[in-house]
């Protein structure tokens, strides 16, 4: 499900087609929560999970909905509005992990708000290179107003240094949103810690940002770490994020 609400807005040309998929979304988990799942290969995994976990609708709906705002295909006005929209997408599907992994605490839900927060500013830079290529640009406004960059120059890949300035700005505060979670590691249960191994993806983006001086367009990022799988095992292994 999350992959297809993930597609919807490059997938189809017309925003009511895109209201369309989400309103079938939205009947479709009102008729999970009623028991009458639509005879669908992902609605009925879904139906199964929700009985098997006792998964909080409010969750699902928050995904759906905010997916739905985000149709409109515009950038964001400030760095407030790009995190209330990772808050309610990325946050909400690691509250519905911690509910699968049979985590009720409150210090779990605290480092899943900003673990979800830093995922999403991560993943709206490092999609920035192929949303510029389709003359779309939806880094934050108000600090790229700030640097006095326009979306022209993320269109024409311009590596100034105002540009890089803007990419600085962003990816602190994602750096800032991966501190923050880790302040609560000592308090959270040690059950919690698997719907937390993103972080070592975010960290190793935001690690190599940092070395190529904040050249959002710079080739190395586009580049796979084969090494990535090997330090998710030795996180795993030490019991942390």
């Amino acid at each position: 499900m999350w992959n297809w609400l993930r597609l919807v807005k490059d997938s189809v040309s017309e925003k009511t087609i895109g209201l369309m998929r989400m309103e079938f979304w939205k009947k479709t988990v009102d008729d999970i929560y009623c028991d009458n799942p639509p005879q669908q290969p992902v609605a009925l995994e879904l139906w199964k999970a929700v009985k098997r976990h006792n998964l909080t609708k409010r969750w699902l709906m928050k995904i759906i909905d905010e997916r739905e705002k985000n149709l409109d295909d515009r950038a964001y006005r400030n760095i407030q509005e790009l995190e209330n929209y990772a808050e309610n997408t990325q946050s909400s599907l690691l509250y519905l992990t911690l509910e699968i992994l049979g985590v009720k605490d409150l210090h779990a839900d605290h480092a899943a708000s900003h673990i979800g927060k830093a995922q999403g500013i991560v993943t709206c830079l490092r999609a920035t290179p192929y949303h510029g290529s389709r003359r779309r640009v939806f880094l934050p406004m108000d600090i790229c107003m700030l640097h006095g960059v326009s979306q022209e120059d993320f269109v024409r890949k311009s590596q100034d240094k105002n540009v890089r300035d803007v990419i600085y700005d962003v990816a602190g505060q994602a750096h800032l949103h991966l501190k923050h979670a880790r302040s609560f590691q000592k308090s959270v249960p040690v059950r919690a810690f698997p719907a937390f191994l993103q972080t070592v993806a975010l960290e190793d983006y935001l690690k190599k940002i940092q070395q190529v001086d904040f050249d959002i367009f710079h080739p190395s990022l586009q580049r796979k770490n084969t090494l990535l799988p090997l330090s998710l095992y030795i996180q795993s292994w030490r019991k942390g994020y």
